[in-house]
């Protein structure tokens, strides 16, 4: 995968599906995941003459690791990305773990607007319980990463080993109670061997993208969600246990120009397959 390098010497794996317009789709990826996992999207994008561009977040696959991150860390990054692509105009998609990212582009003046697909909520507020419906390798998790670097990087060597080799016959069993029906009927449906190589590869290097995002997301985002005036287009399902539908409910409340589309009986990876068309003309709208 083509690397893009950065002016403090990092470098990122980048995905440009290659047309030719100032305009674009950034797509950022889930916890743990890969550029790759958006492969499916950059194509349909691309049928549609839209110019779509997807990058492995800091740690993850080849990029290099940016020690310290946080979330609105990510504009940095995107903005070499947009200069160096001559983009002037962008929407940011983003899933699960890549939702906030996607929201702190907001901030970078050439965004038009932001789409989170069960994206999470902040941390440590008073009216969002985060952990509260989540499976309970999550519990686990983010309980690790409440007690700093050294504990998380110890959970991940002791718990997630088995996914930087999965297959897709083994990516339910991988995730165990993270996936509720609907997911897992997506995943036998087609998608388990996609989700099983994008995790492979977000892995292949390391856990440190993984390590950097758990610890991202349990302390302050670096931006006032209120401050937000672009349009913002928030996706959730109710049968997902790695973000449950309370976080949407929550980040809905505190966006002044968010708008939720609900959908029953969907989870945390059917939603983006089932709606991927819908989701796609959202962003084309908002490049218009």
């Amino acid at each position: 995968m083509p690397q893009f390098k950065l002016k403090d010497g990092r470098e990122l794996e980048i995905l440009d599906n290659g047309i030719n317009s100032e305009s674009a789709i950034i797509f950022h990826h889930g916890t743990p995941d890969h550029a790759s996992t958006w492969g499916d999207w950059l194509e349909a994008a691309a049928a549609a003459g839209i110019r779509a561009i997807a990058y492995s977040r800091a740690g993850y696959g080849t990029s290099d690791r940016h020690p310290g991150r946080s979330v609105i860390s990510i504009n940095n990054d995107i903005g070499q990305i947009l200069d160096s692509k001559n983009i002037s105009k962008f929407v940011s998609i983003g899933q699960s773990g890549g939702g906030p990212h996607s929201l702190a582009t907001t901030c970078e003046p050439r965004n038009v607007g932001a789409i989170s697909l069960a994206g999470v909520g902040a941390f440590g507020v008073d009216d969002l319980d985060f952990l509260e419906g989540m499976g309970p390798e999550n519990h686990d998790e983010f309980g690790a990463a409440l007690k700093g670097e050294a504990s998380i990087e110890e959970w991940m060597n002791l718990n997630a080993g088995a996914f930087k080799n999965v297959s897709g016959s083994e990516i339910i069993e991988a995730f165990g109670g993270l996936l509720g029906d609907a997911d897992k009927a997506a995943l036998k449906a087609g998608g388990a061997d996609q989700m099983a190589a994008s995790t492979r590869s977000a892995l292949a290097v390391s856990f440190d993208g993984w390590i950097d995002d758990d610890l991202v997301f349990v302390k302050p985002w670096g931006f006032d969600l209120a401050a937000i005036t672009k349009p913002v287009f928030l996706w959730q399902g109710d049968d997902d246990f790695m973000v449950p539908h309370a976080h949407s409910y929550w980040l809905e409340k505190h966006i002044p120009t968010a708008k939720l589309t609900f959908k029953a009986g969907e989870g945390h990876i059917s939603l983006g397959i089932k709606y991927r068309s819908e989701i796609l003309k959202q962003a084309a709208d908002l490049l218009k």
